[in-house]
């Protein structure tokens, strides 16, 4: 047998048993109706699982079932439709937990392998490459629209069903949580990261993310040589747009302006300056150093809560 199909068994065999096949109940006209169905995969020793927010949305409960023909009633603990992501819980039989990765530590052309339970084919394995990293996911919660960020983008065949499963790297770690199909031949996942790995936190703990809010759109850009070669840093983030009203308009930050610095920590990419956006930095002065016109500016900025 060839190396690459050992591989992709070994994955599957590790974490094909972490992960279940979730089916979602609700409030209906008469009474509690199925809502849904999906993947989940079990994190913790206690019986925590990891699926998506848009596959929960809704539900109040419903049941989760394994591989090995177990399975357990569900609780939702929590859902942030921002990152996509929610924490669920079984409330008898417990599995053992997968051994969560990294996605830092991702590379493109790194194989992945995707196991879920697409079009209620349980424990159904894929695998490809990490196609892009980085990428974006539009997301609409009721009229709210919203983006989110730094989405592992991979070939690895997805279908229905196959959101909230692992996405898992050649060493049976999960690396991501599989979110949507975009297309034929692409798939997307939420990754796992530290920013995510606070937000699963606090999911755990209170059922929901406190976010601050500045209120700018940026895109990552690459800074000049000279400036890169100063600063010890290849990159900034360009404000696209800045929310009227927002704590960044009532800062002075322009369209144009590229940020470089929040909290005097160096920004580059929407996750690095997500990290500075979390509910400690809810109304507490927040400096903010931009590029503008060719001159460095500060200035300080309050964030507030970020509306649900």
């Amino acid at each position: 047998m060839d190396a690459y199909s050992r591989t992709v068994i070994a994955v599957a065999e590790a974490v094909g048993p972490h992960v279940a096949a979730i089916e979602l109940r609700g409030p209906g006209r008469n009474g509690t109706v199925r809502l849904g169905a999906g993947s989940a995969v079990v994190f913790t020793e206690d019986g925590y699982m990891l699926t998506n927010a848009h596959v929960v949305a809704g539900a109040t409960g419903g049941w989760a079932a394994f591989s090995d023909g177990t399975g357990t009633d569900i609780e939702i603990r929590g859902a942030d439709p921002l990152s996509d992501l929610a924490v669920i819980r079984g409330l008898s039989h417990l599995q053992t937990p997968a051994r969560l990765g990294d996605a830092e530590d991702l590379r493109v052309g790194q194989l992945v392998i995707a196991v879920g339970n697409p079009l209620g084919l349980a424990g159904s394995v894929t695998a490809g490459v990490v196609s892009g990293l980085g990428r974006s996911l539009p997301s609409a919660v009721g009229r709210t629209r919203r983006v989110i960020e730094d989405v592992i983008q991979t070939d690895a065949a997805l279908n229905p069903g196959n959101s909230g499963g692992a996405l898992a790297d050649a060493r049976g770690r999960v690396v991501g949580i599989n979110t949507a199909v975009a297309g034929a031949g692409l798939g997307l996942a939420v990754p796992i990261n530290a920013t995510t790995r606070k937000i699963i936190a606090a999911l755990m703990a209170d059922g929901r993310v406190r976010r601050a809010y500045l209120g700018l759109v940026s895109s990552p850009m690459p800074l000049n040589e000279t400036l890169a070669v100063r600063l010890g840093q290849r990159e900034g983030l360009r404000i696209v747009d800045v929310m009227a009203g927002s704590p960044a308009e009532m800062a002075g930050l322009k369209p144009g302006d590229m940020v470089l610095t929040v909290g005097r920590r160096q920004v580059s990419s929407a996750e690095s300056l997500q990290k500075r956006l979390f509910a400690d930095a809810i109304g507490v002065p927040l400096p903010v150093t931009v590029l503008r016109n060719g001159a460095m500016v500060d200035v300080i900025t309050v964030p507030v809560e970020m509306a649900e």
